[in-house]
């Protein structure tokens, strides 16, 4: 496994619940992904109930803060169905089946992908996680330098401030735009 490989599967973990099996690994992530550390420390000394009291506060009660990748791109509208089946086709073209409780665009799952098949999510997605990373470090939370230590690893640099990652979000990678041209063609001989 590459470092970038162990990162991404340390940071999967870590953005999970963090449940009893979390508690366990502790150990084995602080060795495996030093970059961690900040984060890693904070969840050991942590009281295990405060600590999944605060995953909840962070994640579950705010968009803004949003695991979801597609999210950041689609919002809560149709075209997200769509970003998910791409999320899936992705998974399906590196020879992995997504089977897992919750969304395929999910950030720990994505991440658990990533450690096997490389960060081409990551890397399409990446304003989304730019913008996920500016706001939990603006709300001041402890598992905002896991998500530096992710963006870290992708080409280029991270935008500083939210303007620079809403600028990269709307020049973002390359997407198809599948419209009506075909129709433009029906009766023109």
């Amino acid at each position: 496994m590459s470092d970038h490989a162990v990162l991404y599967q340390a940071a999967a973990h870590c953005l999970s619940y963090p449940d009893a099996e979390f508690r366990e690994l502790l150990p084995q992530l602080t060795a495996a992904a030093p970059q961690l550390e900040s984060f890693l420390a904070h969840a050991a000394a942590a009281d295990p109930s405060e600590l999944a009291a605060h995953y909840v506060q962070v994640f579950d009660f705010k968009n803004r803060h949003s695991l979801y990748l597609s999210w950041w791109r689609d919002g809560d509208t149709r075209r997200r169905g769509m970003a998910l089946v791409r999320f899936k086709e992705v998974y399906r073209e590196h020879g992995m089946e997504f089977t897992g409780e919750e969304l395929p665009d999910f950030l720990p799952a994505v991440l658990e992908f990533s450690a096997h098949a490389g960060p081409v999510l990551l890397e399409e997605h990446r304003p989304g996680l730019e913008l996920l990373r500016l706001a939990l470090t603006d709300f001041g939370t402890p598992y905002a330098p896991v998500l530096d230590a992710v963006c870290a690893t992708l080409p280029g640099p991270s935008p500083k401030d939210r303007a620079e990652a809403q600028a990269l979000a709307r020049s973002g990678p390359p997407r198809e735009d599948v419209g009506l041209e075909p129709f433009a063609l029906i009766g023109e001989h």
